[in-house]
């Protein structure tokens, strides 16, 4: 029998960690061997999760979990503002990231690509597990062939602090590989409420962000031309949509050494 993959989960105690940490655990060839997160250090992540004790204790820092166990793959769903160093910690412990954090920069990616391929380990970074809301970024990237006028509005729950989504911005970049520019015979615009019309794209695609109570996560593109418009959209009622994904790219990560970002790479 083949050795199981030795996961852990960093941000275990959020929505997000809790739901990856049910989905490791479901799985034959997979064995949860460490849970890191501020919130209930010390505790079992099984009594947390799902009432009963499963023999993992949630330590405070990822580097001390890397140190002292041996982990295959991390999973990360903690913040914008510890991504990019738990990545680069990741890899330089011999382990293979798969990150659902967003907030990357562009520079900040390229780096952890070439430390992935320095390393020889796969890492995959997904704006989105969900295999619904890839297939909308894919259908949106075909679409911008036909539609030179586009927008896109996110909705997100009002925890989430940083805007615009991961998704939005990779659904923008998908969507810039097939046109050049969007929006280009707009009139010019004056905005009596600075903002009101959203962040834009570098081609020219306005992103509007929205943060209420009540949403989880969804997007939809509109896509505009006269006498018709087309709108592809995609909602994440509860977190276990994820998951699919999630589980797709630790077994992604242990079979490939390559740096992925985006789940529609390897669908």
């Amino acid at each position: 029998m083949a050795d199981k993959i030795k996961v852990a989960v960093s941000g275990a105690c959020g929505k997000m960690g809790q739901a990856v940490i049910k989905a490791v655990r479901a799985e034959g060839d997979m064995e949860l061997v460490a849970a890191v997160d501020p919130a209930n250090t010390g505790k079992d992540i099984g009594e947390v999760v799902e009432n009963k004790s499963c023999g993992v204790i949630i330590g405070d820092s990822l580097e001390k979990a890397l140190r002292q166990n041996q982990i295959d793959a991390v999973v990360d769903f903690t913040n914008p503002d510890l991504v990019y160093k738990h990545t680069k910690l990741i890899l330089e412990n011999s382990s293979r990231p798969v990150i659902g954090t967003t907030g990357l920069k562009e520079n900040e990616l390229e780096e952890l690509k070439q430390l992935s391929q320095q390393k020889g380990l796969g890492c995959l970074i997904a704006p989105n597990f969900a295999l619904g809301a890839v297939l909308m970024m894919m259908f949106a990237q075909k679409a911008a062939k036909y539609f030179s006028n586009a927008e896109i509005i996110e909705l997100h729950h009002n925890k989430k602090k940083d805007a615009p989504s991961g998704t939005a911005i990779k659904t923008a970049e998908l969507m810039t590989l097939e046109r050049e520019k969007f929006g280009q015979d707009n009139c010019a615009e004056t905005e009596t409420l600075k903002g009101s019309r959203g962040g834009v794209s570098e081609s020219g695609i306005h992103i509007h962000s929205v943060r209420l109570p009540g949403f989880i996560a969804h997007q939809e593109v509109i896509c505009g031309a006269p006498g018709q418009a087309l709108t592809i959209r995609h909602d994440s009622f509860d977190r276990i949509s994820f998951m699919p994904g999630v589980i797709l790219s630790i077994r992604h990560v242990m079979a490939n050494n390559d740096f992925v970002y985006g789940l529609d790479n390897i669908l």
